[in-house]
C-alpha cells in the first residue's frame, strides 16, 4: 500500500507521476532522451542497462517493465533479458555492452567505484565517450527512478502479462506519448530529435 494517497488505478511510477504531473514531465523527458533518443547504443541495449540497474535495486516494477520494453526492442527475447538480470556475463550480448554493464553496476552501488580501468576496458571494446556518459547517466537516473517508486511504496503487481503489454506499448510509442494516458494535458510534447 502506498505511503501517501496516490491516484487509484496507477501502478509503480505511474501513480507517483500522476500524483505530481509537474515533476513527471522532466522525468519523462529525461528517460525519453536517454532510452529512445538518437544513440549508437540500440534502444534494446539502453533498456537492458535500465533493467539491470533496476534489478540490482530490487525494484520489481522498473525491472519488469523495462525488461519487457527491452525484450520488445530485441525481438521478444525475454530469456535474454532474464539472463542479463541474473548474470549478464553469460548473456548473448556484445562484449562492449558487458563492459558498459560493469560500469552501470558500479554506478548503482556507488559512482565512485567506477575506475579508469573500467572506462578503458569499455573503450577498448569500442565504447565511445557518449556511450560511457549515457551508461552512467542511465544508471544514475534509474537509481533515482527506483528509489522514487520504492520510497513511496507504490503498487508493484506480479502480473507478467501486464508488464509485457506495457513494455510493447512503450517500445512502440515512447515514454512521453504513453505518459499522456495518466498525465493528460500535463505531458510534454515529444522532444525533437537532434
Amino acid at each position: 500500500m502506498p505511503h501517501i494517497a496516490l491516484p487509484p488505478g496507477h501502478i509503480g511510477i505511474r501513480g507517483a507521476m500522476a500524483f505530481r504531473p509537474e515533476t513527471a514531465r522532466p522525468l519523462n523527458d529525461l528517460v525519453e532522451v536517454l532510452l529512445t533518443g538518437p544513440s549508437t547504443l540500440s534502444k534494446g541495449e539502453r533498456e537492458l542497462i535500465a533493467t539491470y540497474v533496476s534489478s540490482l535495486n530490487c525494484t520489481h516494477f522498473c525491472a519488469s517493465v523495462h525488461g519487457m520494453i527491452a525484450a520488445a526492442h530485441l525481438g521478444g527475447d525475454e530469456a535474454l533479458v532474464r539472463q542479463v538480470k541474473t548474470d549478464f556475463t553469460q548473456a548473448n550480448i556484445s562484449p562492449k555492452l558487458k563492459a558498459l554493464l560493469v560500469i552501470a553496476g558500479k554506478v548503482q552501488n556507488d559512482g565512485k567505484l567506477v575506475t579508469p580501468a573500467d572506462v578503458e576496458a569499455a573503450r577498448n571494446l569500442g565504447a565511445t565517450d557518449i556511450e560511457i556518459h549515457d551508461t552512467v547517466l542511465i544508471a544514475a537516473a534509474f537509481c533515482m527512478y527506483n528509489r522514487y517508486v520504492d520510497g513511496l511504496g507504490t503498487e508493484q503487481p506480479d502480473d507478467e502479462a501486464l508488464y509485457r503489454e506495457r513494455g510493447r506499448r512503450t517500445a512502440r510509442d515512447g515514454y512521453v506519448t504513453t505518459s499522456r494516458e495518466y498525465l493528460g494535458d500535463q505531458a510534454s510534447p515529444a522532444p525533437a530529435a537532434h
